[in-house]
């Protein structure tokens, strides 16, 4: 039986039946059926519940003459991904805000939830930065091919028609090559913060670990915005017409 966190425990003491039927319908039986669901998936769950909450609060507190807190607070993350975007992207990068938006909330939300007591971070779980990766991958080569239809292909040849054959297969393990680097860089960052965190939360209880929050902190929200800048770079190549 794996260990679970208080929230992943109540999830599968309510939702078990069901998460084995799902399982089991995509031929994934559960290693543990009494414990279906992971603490990787049970904190995503919270870090979207987290996000819906904060979404609805923003949109219900919407106003012009007298913004709320929290309008401020989320009309200044847009602004600040949305000029990261304009930078990189250029013309036409209004599209992407608020996909890089929620990426970037999302992803962050994800990595500090390892800083409150009784949780930890997804992140930290490989399957959980692959899966931000993936999207990442798909959503760009789908907005590639949109911005430039079957011109789109260029991008994979190179300028010289005679490379043809050795510079396809060339790109294409490159492009593969970014959702492992996207989601080595993420995972092996959360997890070695809090492998250290709690290494010296055994060893020294009191005093030192609050250096080590400090850095987990500031590791979260630089891996959050790496992550974010280089999914706006891999875009800004997609959707580009000089291929």
């Amino acid at each position: 039986m794996p260990t679970q966190l208080a929230f992943t425990r109540i999830l599968n003491d309510h939702f078990a039946p069901l998460a084995n039927s799902i399982l089991s319908a995509v031929h994934q039986p559960a290693a543990h059926p009494t414990a279906p669901i992971s603490n990787a998936f049970a904190m995503e769950l919270l870090v979207f519940l987290v996000m819906l909450v904060y979404f609805v609060a923003v949109r219900v507190s919407l106003s012009v003459e007298k913004p709320s807190t929290i309008q401020h607070v989320s009309e200044m993350i847009h602004g600040f991904v949305g000029e990261q975007s304009e930078s990189i992207i250029g013309h036409g990068y209004e599209r992407f805000t608020t996909y890089l938006t929620v990426l970037f909330l999302f992803i962050l939300l994800a990595n500090l939830m390892g800083l409150i007591p009784g949780l930890e971070s997804p992140t930290s779980n490989p399957v959980v930065p692959l899966g931000f990766a993936l999207t990442t991958f798909l959503y760009y080569h789908f907005h590639g091919i949109r911005a430039n239809g079957f011109g789109y292909v260029k991008q994979f040849l190179g300028p010289v028609w005679w490379l043809y054959p050795l510079m396809l297969p060339i790109e294409i393990i490159s492009h593969f090559a970014r959702v492992l680097s996207l989601t080595i860089r993420l995972y092996a960052n959360m997890f070695a913060g809090d492998l250290v965190t709690l290494a010296f939360f055994s060893l020294i209880p009191v005093g030192v670990p609050l250096i080590f929050l400090g850095l987990h902190f500031g590791v979260s929200i630089i891996q959050a915005y790496i992550f974010m800048v280089l999914a706006t770079v891999y875009l800004s190549m997609a959707v580009a017409h000089d291929h």
